[in-house]
Parts: C-alpha cells; sequence; structure tokens
C-alpha cells in the first residue's frame, strides 16, 4: 500500500486536502506528489474534471 492510497477518493475532498496540503506543508505540487508516492498526473487529471488545474504562482489548484 502507497500512500496514495490513503487519499479521498471524492473529487472534491481530494481538492479541500491538496489545497490545505499545499498551503501548509508543501511548496509545490510535485514535492507532495513525491511525499504521497502519488501519481500527481492522475490526481491533476481527477481535479482537471471538476474544472481545478494546478497554479504554481499560488501553489493551488485553482
Amino acid at each position: 500500500m502507497t500512500m496514495y492510497d490513503n487519499l479521498p477518493g471524492d473529487p472534491v475532498m481530494l481538492l479541500s486536502f491538496i489545497n490545505t496540503q499545499l498551503r501548509d506543508n508543501y511548496g509545490s505540487f510535485d514535492e507532495l506528489a513525491a511525499a504521497y508516492q502519488a501519481d500527481g498526473a492522475a490526481i491533476a487529471e481527477t481535479l482537471r474534471a471538476i474544472d481545478y488545474e494546478y497554479d504554481a504562482s499560488v501553489n493551488q489548484f485553482v
């Protein structure tokens, strides 16, 4: 089991979790994905499906 298996499955809950982690603990999305041993592209695709894209200038999905 990787840490990625423990991320929220619901896209809206995932968005909230990822943005909170980015705000509080990580300087970039790549850093977060590496720390959670997660597929960053899969997370980004899941969030893109609910119309959110990563904006590096604010380090959040907006």
